[in-house]
């Protein structure tokens, strides 16, 4: 909670505006019944229309005040609230996008969304109540004791004898809400992992027609966060009953004994209809600070998710190259390891080098390792031993920024967001229109671009879904190709091309960025077999390397994928 309490720091001075109208509105407030009760008992009996009129005026202004005061102070609490929610948004974005490959798959996808939109919101509804009534409700509490002490010592004390059963009723339950609302937010993460996967699937779904078994997968992720709010409604729902009993036997109480002391002369009417009237206001406060300890439990449950990702400490650190590396090799493997639980290698003992402008093909079944190998390559994990360098010097050497100007990538699963062609090929970084051009001609999309009567102005849908298959791989690939990044990697990037078009791209390739060093991951001999060398992986071993004619004839695997997909008529 303490972490998330820093981002108010840069509104001290509004919150301190704020504060002042605010404590000026309450304390107006707290003056009516008490200039009601000086009204009753010392203006009425001079029978003088002067004095009676001014205090009349004088209420008023002080109702005035209060509304004024709080409508104000609201105002600026809103905005506050408002500017402290968008900057945590923003650094809790800013630290989401930015953590590891093996910092996400912890926390996963579908908790990492929730935390952005609810367990925010519910901090942000938190800071919000504090402002508003975090200063008002205090502060009626406190007055409201002091004045009725003053105005009536004997009913002050009955009134305030309820306080202490209150305050123990919900400090005791507000302890357990924490737990609650954290296993609360645990189930929304479950639901919103769902929810994502049909969003993602959803043609998929209605494909195979499996509505109702998702409609089943939901109603079970749906059912657990349900008990779950359920179980911590209950429990927190015990606050507000049980203060109403305890406040209404309190009001009960001072009734008895006011009508005792009113009928004994110690007491006056007027003091008993003011006493009622701060009774009323200790009531609502305290009504308010149950409101608010129910909405801190929910709060710190929040917070603690949203801190525990802030104060992820970065895992991509740097250090020093030892000075060993070939500077001749742009990109190189030596002896590389790497587990993703530690149970079993993903791979193994991987080592190969490749200068400037050389292409290389990997190529093996599925879970063979060829992306996790794509993966190491530009960091998202390091690997359990080896070094990987880049230009002679070891990858962990270079800065985050340096490692990825590098790079031109096309991953399995990468994304296309609603935005036009231009700016999904640009993707925010400073690239002219021609190169945009020039790299969707390289990579076969120009054509189909043109085609459109919008053009490069073409407004795409959330993942490129106004697009087939084929198109966005092209697109991707220009994206890819547009920074004129020494390191092109293609992984499995023309799985949904046609063979004239496969073969179409890779001629461009070589012919227009034959100084670029290209690794092609894919599932087709024809798309790696002109590379000047071809990795074949089984089980994240190297199982055969070389180039296409010598793997045909030293590479029985290799061979075998061929036969399967070309009837072994490659050799040339």
């Amino acid at each position: 909670m303490k972490r998330i309490l820093k981002y108010l720091a840069p509104f001290k001075k509004r919150l301190t505006v704020g504060f002042i109208i605010k404590v000026t509105g309450t304390v107006a407030e707290l003056f009516i019944p008490f200039l009601l009760t000086y009204i009753l008992d010392n203006v009425i009996e001079t029978e003088k229309i002067g004095s009676i009129v001014f205090y009349g005026v004088l209420m008023a202004i002080c109702a005035l005040v209060a509304a004024v005061g709080n409508i104000v102070a609201n105002r600026m609490a809103a905005k506050t609230t408002m500017l402290f929610s968008t900057k945590m948004r923003k650094e809790l974005f800013n630290k989401t996008i930015g953590l590891s490959a093996s910092a996400t798959d912890s926390y996963t996808i579908p908790s990492l969304e929730s935390r952005i939109t609810s367990d925010t919101y519910n901090v942000q509804n938190f800071i919000g109540m504090m402002q508003r009534l975090g200063v008002r409700a205090p502060i009626l509490l406190l007055g409201g004791a002091v004045i009725t002490m003053v105005m009536d010592s004997a009913l002050s004390l009955v009134m305030l004898a309820t306080m202490p059963f209150i305050f123990a009723v919900v400090y005791g339950i507000s302890r357990k809400g924490v737990p609650l609302y954290t296993k609360v937010q645990k189930s929304v993460d479950g639901m919103v992992r769902v929810v994502r996967e049909d969003i993602q699937g959803i043609r998929v779904i209605k494909a195979l027609s499996k509505g109702d078994y998702e409609n089943r997968r939901y109603d079970k992720v749906n059912a657990q966060l349900c008990r779950e709010e359920t179980k911590a409604g209950v429990i927190m729902g015990i606050v507000n009953p049980v203060m109403t009993m305890l406040m209404n036997l309190g009001i009960v109480a001072v009734v008895a004994v006011a009508a005792f002391r009113v009928s004994k002369g110690t007491s006056t009417p007027a003091t008993v209809i003011a006493f009622m009237q701060y009774f009323t206001l200790v009531s609502m406060a305290m009504m308010s600070l149950s409101r608010m300890f129910v909405m801190y439990t929910k709060c710190a449950a929040s917070a603690n998710r949203i801190a525990e990702v802030i104060e992820t400490p970065s895992d991509f650190k740097t250090v020093p190259d030892d000075g060993k590396g070939d500077k001749d090799a742009l990109v190189a493997f030596e002896n590389v390891s790497f587990s993703y639980f530690g149970k079993r290698d993903n791979l193994t003992n991987i080592s190969f080098s490749l200068r400037a402008g050389e292409s290389l093909g990997i190529i093996g079944a599925t879970g063979s390792g060829k992306s996790t190998f794509i993966k190491l390559l530009i960091r998202f994990y390091d690997p359990d031993s080896g070094i990987i360098r880049i230009n002679g010097k070891d990858i962990r050497s270079y800065t985050k920024d340096e490692l990825c100007r590098f790079y031109g990538v096309v991953l399995q699963n990468d994304f296309i967001y609603a935005d036009t062609i231009e700016e999904n090929i640009r993707f925010g970084r400073d690239i002219s229109r021609e190169q945009i051009e020039k790299a969707a001609k390289i990579a076969q999309a120009h054509g189909f671009i043109t085609e459109i009567s919008e053009g490069y102005g073409y407004k795409l849908s959330a993942g490129g879904t106004n697009l087939s298959g084929g198109q966005r791989q092209r697109l991707l690939i220009a994206r890819a190709l547009a920074a004129n990044a020494p390191i092109l990697i293609l992984d499995d990037s023309s799985s949904a091309l046609d063979y004239k078009t496969d073969a179409n791209l890779r001629t461009a390739l070589k012919t227009e960025l034959s100084g670029t060093t290209s690794i092609t991951v894919a599932q087709r001999v024809s798309s790696v077999k002109s590379c000047d060398k071809i990795f074949v992986l089984e089980d994240g071993k190297v199982i055969g390397f070389g180039t296409h004619r010598e793997l045909m004839e030293n590479c029985p695997e290799y061979k075998e994928i061929s036969d399967s997909q070309m009837g072994g008529a490659f050799l040339d």
